[in-house]
C-alpha cells in the first residue's frame, strides 16, 4: 500500500504522520517542484516535478503513481485540487484514488463568490461579498453595511493579497490596481477552524475536530485551542453533506453572537491540522482504511477539549544539490 502527496513544500508533519500511519505496510512518496521543499525529506522517497501549471504535469504524476505502484495520492495546495478532480478518470485506470471531493466542489471552495452564492442560497450564515463596488457602496450607503471590509482576489488561497479597507477610498484604490477582486464584509467574532474527514466509502462525516483561533500568521493558525459544541457538529456534519464534500476538508468558522457563520473550505489538509491528530484525530489511519476498501465507524468529537496548539519554527539542515 503506497501513497503520493503532491506538493509537500512545507507540511513536514502531514508527511511524518502519513509515513509513521503506513510503517511497515507501504512507502510514502512526496513531490514538490523545488529541492528545497523541506517536506519531501521526511517522506521514504522524493521526485522533484515541474509547476502545475506545466502542460505534461499530470503525465508525470501519472508516470510518477504506476512506478512506484501508488494506491492513493493527495494534493496539499488548493490549485492542484481542481487539477486532480479533473483527471480522476485517469488516475482510477491504474488503480489510485484521489483523497479529495469533486472538480466542482473544488472549484466552488477557490471561488469565494461561487461558495457566498451557494451558502446564501442554502440558508448558511455566511459574510455578505460583492464583486461590483458600486453595489456594495449603495448598501453602506442604506446602513445595512459598514466599514472595515475585507477586499481579496474573489479567486485565490493562502490569504494572497487580502487588504482591510476602513473606508470608500481605500477600496476604491485597491480596485483601481488590481482586477478580479470582490468585498467581503468583516465578521467580527471568534474564528474557529474545524478539521473534518468525510468517509470515501460511506459518505458520512466520521470525524470532526474544532478549534479555536487564538492568534493567526500569514493566514495560518498560530495558536489554537480545541473546544466542543454538539451544535456546531451538527452544522458542520449538515453543511458537508448537503454540498458532497468527500475525504479531508479544512473549514473556517465564525462565531458571532451565538451564531455560527461558515467563511471558506479548503478541501485538503489544512496548516493547522497537526492540533487535530496530536489531540487523537488520525484521520490518515481513516484513509488507510479507506484504501483498504474498509469503511470508517463515526467518531465525531474523539478528542479533548483544552488542548492548546503553539506553532514554533524549526530548521531543516542538509547538503543538496541544487
Amino acid at each position: 500500500m503506497n501513497f503520493l502527496i503532491l506538493a509537500a513544500g512545507t507540511r513536514n508533519k502531514i508527511v511524518q504522520y502519513f509515513r509513521k500511519t503506513f510503517d511497515g505496510i507501504g512507502t510514502i512518496v512526496a513531490t514538490d517542484a523545488n529541492l528545497l521543499g523541506p517536506a519531501i525529506y521526511e517522506a521514504d522517497k522524493y521526485f522533484i516535478v515541474p509547476p502545475i501549471t506545466d502542460e505534461g504535469y499530470i503525465d508525470k504524476i501519472l508516470d510518477i503513481c504506476k512506478k512506484e505502484h501508488i494506491n492513493g495520492v493527495l494534493s496539499l495546495i488548493d490549485p492542484e485540487l481542481s487539477l486532480l478532480a479533473a483527471n480522476e478518470k485517469l488516475f482510477k485506470e491504474i488503480g489510485v484514488t484521489i483523497i479529495g471531493s469533486s472538480y466542482e466542489l473544488c472549484e466552488m471552495s477557490l471561488d469565494k463568490m461561487q461558495m457566498y452564492e451557494w451558502l446564501k442560497t442554502h440558508g448558511y450564515n455566511c459574510a455578505r461579498s460583492w464583486m461590483n463596488k458600486d453595489d456594495f457602496y449603495k448598501v453602506v450607503e442604506s446602513g445595512e453595511v459598514s466599514y472595515p471590509v475585507f477586499v481579496k482576489p474573489y479567486r485565490g488561497s493562502a490569504s494572497i493579497s487580502i487588504s482591510k479597507a476602513e473606508d470608500k477610498e481605500t477600496v476604491d484604490l485597491l480596485f483601481a490596481h488590481e482586477d478580479n477582486l470582490m468585498i467581503q464584509e468583516f465578521l467580527n467574532g471568534q474564528e474557529i477552524g474545524a478539521d473534518v474527514y468525510i468517509d470515501l466509502i460511506s459518505g458520512e462525516v466520521v470525524s470532526i475536530f474544532t478549534k479555536k483561533k487564538i492568534k493567526m500568521r500569514a493566514g495560518e493558525t498560530d495558536k489554537a485551542v480545541s473546544f466542543k459544541d454538539e451544535r456546531l457538529f451538527d452544522l458542520i456534519e449538515k453543511f458537508v453533506l448537503e454540498a458532497g464534500f468527500k475525504g479531508q476538508i479544512d473549514i473556517d468558522i465564525f462565531e458571532i453572537d451565538g451564531q455560527y457563520y461558515i467563511s471558506e473550505v479548503n478541501p485538503r489538509f489544512g496548516g493547522g491540522y497537526p492540533h487535530a491528530y496530536e489531540s487523537g484525530c488520525d484521520h490518515m489511519n481513516l484513509i488507510l482504511n479507506n484504501l483498504n476498501g474498509v469503511a470508517n465507524k463515526k467518531n465525531i468529537g474523539a478528542y479533548e477539549e483544552g488542548i492548546y496548539m503553539m506553532k514554533y519554527n524549526e530548521v531543516m539542515i542538509r547538503s543538496i544539490n541544487v
